[in-house]
């Protein structure tokens, strides 16, 4: 059996689950935070933290440990169409994540860390400001592209389908 190729794979598989298996959990964190409005800047603070400490350190080593999976089996990158696409999925959901969700989440945090002013006597709250909404609305819908884009290059991973 070669050790080496076995640990880089364990690395790399667990790797894959601590790093991204959190971040299916964010929804759940938003929506608990958006129904209770004086704990969302707790639930965006966590879900920055997470991203901050777990997903991105063990996202560069899941390239470093899939780079050095490639180099020990021997597989020419370019004749693997499935390799290739993971790859590039791979830097698309990183640069997602880098230049889109963390600077979207840093603004979510610094628009919750004071409460609104209470709605003036007599009426109803009337929801979040439109540039939170706006801001909320750009989280999920770039968070659920990174989802995506982790599911198929699980599934490229699994099934080398060309």
């Amino acid at each position: 059996m070669d050790w080496i190729l076995a640990i880089l794979l364990f690395l790399h598989v667990a790797g894959a689950i601590i790093a991204f298996g959190p971040t299916f959990a964010f929804p759940f964190i938003g929506a608990m935070g958006g129904k209770e409005p004086m704990h969302v800047n707790f639930a965006l603070r966590l879900q920055h933290r997470i991203t901050s400490r777990i997903v991105f350190p063990l996202a560069l080593v899941q390239g470093i440990t899939g780079l050095l999976l490639v180099w020990r089996i021997g597989f020419e990158i370019l004749s693997h169409g499935w390799l290739l696409l993971a790859i590039v999925l791979y830097l698309a959901a990183l640069a997602n994540a880098y230049f889109v969700l963390t600077p979207t989440a840093e603004k979510l945090i610094e628009a919750t860390s004071t409460p609104p002013p209470p709605p003036p006597a007599g009426t109803a709250p009337s929801g979040p400001p439109p540039h939170l909404v706006a801001l909320i609305t750009r989280a999920r819908t770039f968070g659920m592209v990174n989802g995506l884009l982790i599911l198929v290059i699980v599934f490229l991973m699994v099934t080398k389908p060309f």
